[in-house]
């Protein structure tokens, strides 16, 4: 290493064995955890985490009493368990930091573009190929791997001079109701990092989205007389069109360098159309469902008043839609906004650890996705950054991997950075 490491440090780096991560790694990924059905790729973690010398608590929320909470963060799925799995090490009661990562993976779609079987890990050229490799279980691996190093480098729990938290949730690809569930179990601190792809940068601050589902009534006719009907299709056309000019609106007046360079850091797209009985029949009804973009700074309360806003707007200007309004409803995950400082301890403690271990300096980024890092923010008052192994952009596509060093590299900074956090005076001093 070419950083300033003190002994511990370097001994925790040190110990950090790439055969044992890969391994840990393809357990998990062989393991299919599609958001909904992470019961036993959470039961195999909290085994990892025994065996890591944690001790485990296995947190069983009911996901309809949450979401009664007034913060619920929205779900796609239908779900009768949520299960968190936390691990600790190290006296309570003081400092406490965090290392936490989510364990649904979305679904693989169709199988034809895949190289090699997506539930079956592949290592290629360094890499290892599976279906939640970049997003995110070499993370989860990296963080697990991150606190045992630490906990062994200071002579176990009791070498520590505060607690850390090993954290893995479900039900992050639909809203966060695991995250949110997580917090209401305690999971807070003094600081969170969660090793979600960046690169190995330093996210300090991410967009959010809304998915959303409009209702357009039209009128039904014979084809052959299709002037005396109304087509919802083509009046979804207007709403589309409202929504086009409203994208363009939001993103021109972004004045913030790094989300301003992204181009487009809040898109809004209708992904899913239905609606028509018959081929012959004008459509009386169409159902599209949409994603729209949370400006960094607003909540998604915030971007729901827009864009119901600017679906107001589209329809009284339209002479049909003026007496026959669409409607506007969040259908799926609520993602605010969230950002931390750049010059916060955080990303700054984090960025001399990347330095130290890897000798370079990470970028600080803005991303324009929405993650659990704004629920640790927002509801668990939890200074939270990401900081992970891969690039986001090979997640949720066919071939998604991860390089096992990169996944290496994550975990040695993530021990040192915890070490500097509740290590021993002498780590800290390095």
């Amino acid at each position: 290493m070419t950083g300033q490491l003190s002994p511990i440090e370097q001994a925790a780096v040190d110990s950090i064995d790439p055969a044992r991560l890969g391994r840990e790694l393809a357990t998990i990924l062989a393991i299919p955890s599609v958001t909904g059905d992470e019961e036993a790729v959470q039961a195999a973690i909290a085994e990892l985490m025994a065996e890591s010398g944690l001790s485990v608590e296995w947190v069983a929320t009911d996901p309809i009493e949450l979401a009664q909470d007034p913060d619920w963060p929205g779900s796609e799925m239908d779900r009768t368990t949520l299960p968190v799995v936390i691990g600790r090490v190290g006296p309570p009661g003081g400092r406490r930091v965090i290392v936490l990562g989510h364990v649904d993976v979305v679904p693989v779609g169709d199988e034809s573009p895949w190289r090699t079987p997506p539930w079956t890990p592949t290592l290629i050229d360094g890499a290892l190929f599976a279906r939640g490799a970049v997003d995110m279980k070499g993370g989860v691996v990296a963080g697990l791997s991150a606190v045992r190093a630490a906990s062994t480098a200071a002579g176990g729990g009791a070498g520590l001079s505060g607690e850390i938290l090993f954290v893995t949730v479900p039900s992050e690809e639909d809203g966060g109701a695991g995250m949110l569930a997580a917090i209401r179990a305690g999971v807070t601190g003094a600081a969170a990092v969660i090793p979600e792809p960046s690169g190995l940068d330093i996210v300090t601050a991410h967009a959010g989205a809304i998915t959303f589902r409009l209702t357009i009534t039209g009128k039904a006719a014979h084809a052959s007389k299709r002037r005396e009907g109304v087509s919802a299709l083509e009046k979804l056309t207007v709403l589309t069109d409202g929504l086009a000019i409203d994208e363009a609106a939001r993103n021109a007046a972004e004045t913030r360098p790094r989300l301003a360079a992204l181009g487009l850091p809040y898109p809004t797209i209708i992904g899913k159309v239905s609606g028509g009985t018959w081929a012959s029949t004008v459509i009386d009804q169409v159902v599209a469902d949409g994603r729209y973009g949370v400006r960094v700074g607003d909540t998604w309360r915030e971007a729901e008043v827009e864009l119901r806003s600017v679906i107001a707007a589209a329809c009284a200007a339209d002479p049909w839609l003026r007496d026959h309004p669409a409607t506007v409803d969040l259908t799926g995950g609520r993602f605010s906004s969230a950002e931390i400082p750049d010059d916060h301890p955080l990303p700054t403690g984090l960025a001399a650890a990347v330095g130290d271990v890897l000798g370079r300096e990470p970028a600080f980024l803005t991303e324009p996705y929405g993650a659990d890092m704004r629920l640790l923010i927002h509801e668990g008052a939890t200074p939270t950054v990401i900081f992970g192994p891969g690039i986001p952009e090979v997640a949720h596509a066919p071939n998604e991997s991860v390089r096992l060093d990169d996944v290496v590299k994550c975990a040695q900074v993530l021990a040192v950075w915890l070490l500097r956090e509740v290590g021993p005076t002498s780590a800290a001093s390095g």
